[in-house]
């Protein structure tokens, strides 16, 4: 399959940036010669960072284009990521078939969306709309009582939330959550595990098959969602997925679990983003084909954890954002970061046990993206945390791994 498209692909982002040549020459590749995806180069974090988070891009220039900023990278500059009306429509287009896949036949007329900020907030309304919905959005920058307000007031049929502001909204109602009228939740950002899911649904007071996960970046779009039918994640139309080991990025790391493996993607429709051989450090399992509908489609299991230097908590935040702060205040520190149960807390190893300066380092940590300390200050995000160590940190470990999922290490 790979010869029918992948000249085509290369050609074309060898027309759009310039640095993809020199890049493919640097690793050896003769372009008219590559035959298969598995020739070319992996994304890193690394290269995004040289030829294009850090570089001056020339596409803030042209008419069109709408640019998106995220967390920070090595050099502490925001992201930049840009989206032509090409890859505004295709992005909308294929969600929109997603979310009309996920609600045909369930009799829902009216949503909610309350996103935060970023691309799926701003295309949120347009997307519903064009499935014949009624639907409207809250601003993020709204104190969670509004938000409230705003359920109560309109018993949307759908919820569209990221699982770090559902958790928040079910913690600070006051009101039975069933009154709200909630029927189907369709969920985008930190991972969402199947106990969490059974838990708002019994909540809520609907089945777990009500409850939709999505998944998405913003450099590549809408990338899967879960499939109740078949019980797994479904990748949506234009992607390629193929699955590497841990050992392909890092030296001397250790090796993922059997049947894991880091997820990397080429978009055959994205414009502006180099996604080609793009390194997501999302780890998946059991990354394989399955037959839908007559035709083999690429599928996972479930996500398991970020093996990368970024983290999502309401916004990106990054490994570099949050040392950044600590450094700061810091200079003997060593970091882990925490993340359990949709929250955050980082652990620092420092001889300076000081609790008025950890309490100082939680408050710049909120500031660091503004739009997170936006909706800390509203109560629809819980503080970050830091929580001076009482053990040493092992060297070993940190080198490679600073971000640990499912509670404390």
């Amino acid at each position: 399959m790979d010869e029918f498209w992948i000249q085509p692909t290369v050609e074309r982002f060898l027309g759009i940036f310039p640095w993809y040549g020199p890049l493919l020459a640097e690793k050896g590749l003769d372009r008219h010669s590559i035959k298969s995806v598995n020739e070319l180069p992996l994304l890193t974090s690394e290269l995004l960072e040289r030829y294009y988070y850090g570089a001056d891009q020339p596409f803030g220039e042209l008419d069109g284009v709408t640019s998106y900023r995220t967390s920070g990278t090595s050099s502490l500059r925001r992201k930049t990521i840009y989206y032509s009306n090409k890859d505004e429509e295709q992005y909308i287009g294929i969600k929109t078939d997603i979310f009309r896949r996920i609600l045909i036949g369930s009799g829902v007329a009216t949503a909610l969306s309350d996103m935060g900020t970023g691309h799926a907030a701003s295309t949120a309304l347009d997307i519903f709309g064009r499935i014949g919905m009624t639907a409207e959005s809250i601003d993020f920058k709204q104190p969670i009582e509004q938000h409230l307000a705003k359920l109560r007031e309109l018993r949307p049929h759908i919820l569209y939330t990221m699982p770090s502001l559902l958790d928040r909204l079910l913690s600070a109602t006051m009101d039975d959550p069933t009154s709200y009228g909630i029927r189907q939740v369709i969920l985008v950002g930190e991972i969402a595990s199947p106990a969490w899911i059974k838990s708002v649904a019994h909540r809520l007071g609907i089945v777990e098959r009500d409850i939709t996960d999505t998944y998405g970046s913003i450099e590549i779009g809408t990338i899967a969602f879960y499939s109740h039918e078949y019980g797994r994640y479904l990748f949506a139309e234009g992607i390629e997925a193929e699955g590497v080991g841990v050992e392909s990025l890092f030296v001397d790391t250790e090796p993922l679990k059997m049947g894991e493996s880091v997820l990397v993607l080429t978009s055959l429709v994205r414009d502006l983003f180099p996604a080609l051989r793009y390194v997501t450090y999302d780890v998946v399992r059991d990354l394989r084909p399955i037959l839908v509908d007559g035709q083999w489609r690429q599928s996972f299991e479930a996500i398991v954890r970020r093996i990368g230097p970024e983290l999502k908590h309401g916004e990106k935040i990054s490994v570099y954002d949050i040392e950044d702060v600590v450094y700061r205040h810091l200079n003997d520190a060593r970091v882990r970061i925490h993340v359990h149960a949709n929250k955050l807390s980082v652990h620092v190893d420092s001889k300076d046990k000081n609790p008025e300066l950890y309490k100082r380092i939680e408050r710049e940590l909120s500031e660091r993206i503004p739009e997170i300390g936006i909706m800390i200050q509203g109560g629809m995000l819980e503080a970050m945390q830091v929580i001076p160590s009482d053990v040493r940190f092992d060297d070993t470990v940190l080198k490679h791994k600073k971000i640990f999922y499912g509670g404390v290490e």
